[in-house]
């Protein structure tokens, strides 16, 4: 009886280890590998399952800009500026840069890329004596034609920031095509003077927070971008989506940090909201 008890133990408990390997070995099988990353000649490219055609280009970094950039001439706004790659990790997981921007400053940042994110980090330092009336800048320049499957004529209708009426496409938004140049469209939080915007057209609706977004091309997937200090958001003139950060300018000796994230996650966007929310609690996007 003893060794009847004992063997019907024995059976139970292999059947049981058998179920949980049938539980387990899937879960393992199914985990998804985190995005690859790598940089040359500004251009960074993100590799992944989750991406049509498995890769996303994005320019990186593209422009540091001075106030009341609206009504002047691009060339008289940017500050000169050269980036270089400081580190690599062999993973491809992880990547540190300094750049030097004219006059004095230098920005240290570094993008980790996750299973379903990049999340980026930069701190400015002023090296000079004076002030230096760096008021934005332009991290990532994310082009999404191969992402949504469209060209810049149709493309907005797959994008979207939000506003008072909920998620909202920017094909449905008042869209407006007085400005210096041309092409675009600039989403300014309530409180952003437009006269130190892009200058490109500006958007008669508002966003109510610092997401700028779209899906991919079988709606199965979208892409979204944010940061904790929102200047603007701009649909680009690349096919391409902009969360661009505020600095309200560098006082000598100042160190100012500043954290964006791109997200590629399934279509819901309730939960990108809540990852948003959880990532940036105290985001500064209505100044």
């Amino acid at each position: 009886m003893h060794c009847t008890a004992f063997g019907l133990r024995l059976v139970a408990s292999l059947r049981a280890l058998l179920c949980l390997g049938v539980l387990v070995v899937p879960f393992f099988a199914c985990a998804e590998p985190l995005l690859s990353i790598s940089w040359t000649n500004n251009l960074l490219i993100v590799r992944g399952s989750r991406l049509p055609g498995g890769k996303l280009e994005i320019w990186y970094l593209e422009a540091f800009c001075r106030s009341r950039a609206w009504n002047r001439e691009w060339r008289q706004t940017t500050l000169p500026h050269k980036t270089v790659l400081t580190r690599a990790e062999p993973s491809q997981h992880r990547l540190e840069f300094l750049t030097l921007v004219e006059p004095g400053i230098e920005v240290r940042h570094q993008i980790q890329a996750g299973m379903d994110e990049l999340d980026l980090q930069f701190e400015f330092t002023n090296t000079g004596t004076s002030t230096v009336d760096l008021q934005w800048f332009e991290p990532a320049c994310i082009r999404v034609a191969e992402y949504t499957g469209c060209t810049q004529s149709n493309y907005t209708s797959h994008s979207f920031i939000f506003t008072a009426n909920g998620l909202t496409t920017l094909d449905h938004l008042r869209r407006t095509t007085n400005a210096l140049y041309l092409g675009g469209q600039l989403y300014l939080p309530e409180a952003v003077s437009p006269a130190d915007a892009n200058p490109r057209p500006i958007c008669l609706d508002h966003p109510i927070n610092g997401l700028i977004g779209c899906f991919s091309a079988d709606n199965r997937w979208l892409l979204a971008t944010a940061s904790d200090h929102t200047h603007e958001l701009f649909e680009g003139v690349y096919v391409c989506l902009h969360s661009d950060p505020r600095l309200d300018g560098i006082a000598p000796g100042q160190p100012k940090r500043r954290h964006s994230k791109i997200y590629l996650l399934p279509n819901d966007p309730a939960a990108l909201l809540a990852r948003y929310q959880r990532d940036f609690p105290n985001a500064k996007w209505n100044w």
